[in-house]
């Protein structure tokens, strides 16, 4: 599983980790995720994430 990077703030979502916080546990692919996610720290949409 890749990681991937916000191009707005560079938080890194990590599939190894998850977003607990927001209710996304660990071994969940960034291609998986809700199509209406958003970075916990900025709020950027999926779409201004990089693979890594």
């Amino acid at each position: 599983m890749d990681t991937y990077v916000c191009t707005i703030c560079g938080h890194v979502y990590n599939p190894e980790k998850g977003e607990p916080a927001q209710g996304i546990l660990a071994g969940i692919d960034f291609v998986n995720l809700p199509p209406d996610w958003q970075c916990p720290v900025c709020g950027a949409g999926k779409d201004e994430f990089e693979k890594k």
